[in-house]
């Protein structure tokens, strides 16, 4: 699943840079999407496979925050990431005439790197705090990672700040740009029914689909993850929905993203028959028996 998630999204990132038809905005967000999903998983899973092949499950405190600190900085990143992804899709189908002008490749990179920017600026503080706790307890995290629950429960310090800092840093984040994105649907979908072709609102459905299904499986996971005060007796629950997000929607988002997209099959073929031709032997057109 790894190999393939690092491929896929790899592949993507090709197909936008080669194809000129796919320099557009829409396209530049996906593989800005595609970027980040490459390196959300490799900040786990390589260490996961590492244990899971040498039975070495030992992680220093400092390799334990550093994976702490960039786990969640991408995640949050994702969600900052599919925010400004929406606002593209509003802008593509309720203000078509004014799209290129308001999406320019200037406000599209500002938007990728603003979402790096703030997702990696928001995790800081809580990563500080975390980083400052006395642990004094039992040594071990029943998780493949370094997560946030795990480690309050080694701590020997008073947590409950941490937690109600880190619960209203997700109450605002999680669900603040989820309610952006609720908000930019409903205005596609009210703008969508306007059409007067069943042909123009079927298609313009099918442009915003796929990003709709990654939100959904996104969102829905993290808002169960981290959008509650207490865990209780759901920690070991956690650790397997946890694998969602972090493991497979970035597998999952190139295949979404390509299923339902023309241009993108299409470019996929050309891309595909090019590589092929590179990695494939030249046979000379004449053979000289002299």
């Amino acid at each position: 699943m790894y190999v393939a998630t690092i491929s896929s999204n790899v592949f993507i990132i090709i197909i936008v840079k080669r194809e000129r038809r796919l320099h557009k905005p829409m396209y530049f967000f996906i593989s800005g999407l595609s970027f980040l999903e490459i390196w959300y998983p490799t900040v786990t899973v390589p260490r996961l496979l590492w244990s899971l092949k040498t039975k070495e499950e030992g992680i220093s405190p400092a390799g334990c925050m550093a994976q702490f600190y960039f786990h969640f900085s991408l995640g949050t990143t994702e969600i900052f990431l599919l925010t400004a992804m929406a606002y593209d899709r509003y802008v593509a189908i309720c203000n078509p005439l004014h799209y290129l002008i308001i999406i320019s490749p200037k406000v599209c990179m500002t938007l990728i790197l603003g979402s790096w920017a703030f997702g990696f600026i928001a995790v800081v503080v809580p990563c500080v705090q975390i980083a400052n706790l006395s642990f004094c307890k039992e040594n071990q995290i029943d998780h493949y990672y370094c997560d946030l629950a795990r480690l309050l429960k080694l701590s020997c310090s008073d947590t409950s700040k941490i937690e109600k800092l880190f619960f209203c840093l997700c109450l605002f984040i999680i669900l603040g740009c989820f309610f952006l994105i609720i908000i930019s649907y409903i205005f596609i979908i009210r703008t969508t029914l306007t059409f007067p072709t069943t042909y123009g609102r079927r298609k313009t459905f099918s442009t915003f689909a796929s990003h709709l299904i990654v939100v959904l499986l996104f969102y829905g996971t993290i808002t169960f993850l981290f959008v509650r005060h207490n865990t209780g007796g759901l920690m070991h629950l956690n650790k397997i929905v946890s694998i969602i997000p972090s493991i497979v929607t970035p597998l999952l988002n190139p295949i979404i993203y390509t299923l339902r997209n023309k241009e993108v099959q299409e470019a996929m073929k050309k891309t595909t028959q090019w590589m092929v031709s590179i990695v494939k032997p030249k046979m000379p057109k004449t053979i000289d028996f002299n």
